[in-house]
């Protein structure tokens, strides 16, 4: 009779129907037939699938005689409910409990684990162990093993496995073009694809997805085109999502209203990650209207969905929307995230909402139980700051749980010398030099303190790093679109062809910003050349 059971239990797990599982499990208990034959294993494979793992556990723990196939579906409950820590943990009393050996089953599934948590040390082990034993030739336990190494940034000893492999998976093929590409080996994971011999949209995406994380932009954008002129077929729209992701990265926003196009010719406008992305998308490209319209078009938000258009308000100065927004979603029952918080008090540092913004913080970790992150303290201090608050900013700097890095010293000291803190200013710039000055900026910023204080021998000091460093200032720049082109301006440059239509402008611009009763600060130029006053 349990064979009669069998199949309506895989049915549950593929099916995810957690409630006649459970019904399924009762009547098994009734009939007394929880430990016989292939149902206990079922059972925690069921639960697994559908989520359950703590009923998956209890199962396992309760179980008179584990064999190899109950360690299989324990391990791969685990993985499917992201706890894979917990079956690298449990995977030793396998040997010392059960004295048991793992089959090929048992090493993918680890394999899986180790993939998922970057824990290359254990996986290498694995890969021993897994030699060593009879399956060593599986094929199955290969193709992990090439998800592991590439997923851990370990692409050759990927590679040498996949050409081990006698019967290559798309699977295969897919991770370790994947690898090669999230490692900017673009030229082998382009060769790669073209070795398969039916390349379809999984490998194409891996191959896309994977350049735009390594940085290679503009390649990814001439590979999806080259995908889409051989017909592949688009029919999940994640190849969507990273490249509307690219747009916002190289801040283009044609080509994000283009692939916004595509998305509504497609048929996919529906999809909750794509009109996320396309809300990130529109901020970073400074369309905030296009940004809130995508927001508002969305039926069903999530904390993704909010957060992305609080952070692009707060990013444009729409602190208000986005502190109001803030309040629409907690109404709503959606619980903020970390990113939320950094969005707000970003908003809360460009408007001087000092109290708003410390407010935020504490709610962040008495409210929502949330472990602020070097962002957060870097925002806060940020609006210390900017609000003139310099003691509540040192005495932040001097209490964070992190590291600081120097741009958030330069930051610091340049507002110091903005609010006339002189010592303040002196004793955070003479702490700066004791860590170690790397970037051109930094040396400005401190040249400007020492000068401001009339402290010119450390002000040579600072020089003579610079020329010993050999550090050169990269000149500033901006970049203004024109449509289908774009004009690049270097600070100092006098070539461009219309420099004297724009010096005229300039000087208009100059000289009606004088009349409104504007004055410029020539403080910051006479100390950051070094002049005595």
């Amino acid at each position: 009779m349990h064979h009669q059971l069998l199949q309506p239990l895989r049915l549950c797990a593929s099916r995810r129907l957690t409630s006649h599982g459970k019904t399924l499990h009762a009547n098994i208990l009734k009939l007394g037939l929880d430990h016989y034959g292939a149902l206990p294993n079922t059972l925690i494979s069921m639960y697994g699938k559908c989520g359950l793992i703590k009923d998956a556990v209890q199962l396992f723990d309760e179980m008179p005689q584990r064999d190899v196939v109950s360690w299989a579906s324990i391990l791969t409950a685990y993985n499917q409910s992201n706890l894979p820590s917990r079956a690298l943990s449990l995977f030793p009393f396998m040997f010392t409990r059960d004295f048991l050996q793992p089959d090929h089953f048992v090493f993918a599934s680890l394999l899986n684990s180790c993939a998922a948590l970057n824990a290359l040390r254990i996986g290498q082990q694995l890969h021993a162990q897994f030699m060593l034993s009879p399956f060593s030739s599986d094929d199955v336990v290969k193709s992990s093993l090439v998800d592991m190494y590439a997923k851990c940034g370990s692409v050759d000893t990927a590679r040498s496995v996949f050409d081990s492999i006698s019967s290559k998976n798309p699977i295969s093929w897919t991770t370790l073009i994947s690898g090669y590409a999230r490692s900017g080996r673009k030229s082998e994971a382009v060769d790669l694809l073209r070795d398969m011999k039916e390349s379809d949209l999984f490998s194409w995406t891996a191959l896309v997805s994977g350049l735009i994380q390594s940085g290679h932009l503009i390649s990814a954008f001439h590979l999806f085109i080259e995908m889409r002129k051989e017909g592949i077929k688009i029919i999940d729209p994640f190849i969507l999502s990273t490249i509307i992701v690219a747009s916002a990265n190289l801040s283009s926003l044609e080509l994000g209203k283009q692939v916004h196009s595509l998305v509504l010719k497609l048929g996919f406008q529906s999809s909750l990650y794509i009109s996320n992305s396309l809300i990130d998308m529109y901020a970073k490209c400074s369309d905030i209207i296009a940004a809130k319209t995508t927001f508002h078009g969305i039926l069903t938000k999530d904390v993704v969905s909010w957060t992305s258009i609080i952070v692009g308000l707060a990013q444009h100065g729409r602190a208000q929307e986005a502190l109001s927004l803030y309040d629409d979603m907690v109404s709503t029952g959606i619980k903020p995230n970390e990113v939320t918080f950094i969005g707000l008090i970003y908003a809360c540092s460009h408007v001087g909402l000092v109290s708003k913004g410390r407010d935020l913080f504490k709610s962040m970790v008495e409210c929502y139980k949330l472990n602020p992150n070097l962002h957060h303290y870097t925002c806060l201090l940020d609006l210390y700051s900017r609000s003139g608050h310099l003691d509540e900013a040192e005495n932040l700097l001097n209490s964070m749980p992190f590291e600081i890095d120097e741009a958030v010293w330069a930051s610091f000291l340049s507002c110091c010398k903005r609010f006339g803190n002189t010592q303040l200013g002196i004793r955070v710039a003479d702490r700066v030099m004791e860590l170690g000055v790397k970037d051109p900026s930094t040396f400005i910023v401190l040249s400007n303190v020492y000068a401001g204080a009339f402290m010119w021998e450390k002000v040579a000091k600072v020089r003579k790093m610079m020329v010993s460093m050999d550090v050169k200032k990269e000149p500033g720049y901006s970049c203004v679109d024109l449509g289908k082109e774009s004009e690049v301006f270097y600070a100092g440059e006098t070539c461009h062809v219309m420099k004297d239509e724009i010096l005229v402008l300039l000087k208009d611009l100059d000289e009606e910003m004088r009349r409104r009763g504007y004055v410029p600060d020539v403080s910051f130029v006479l100390s950051g050349l070094g002049f005595k006053e």
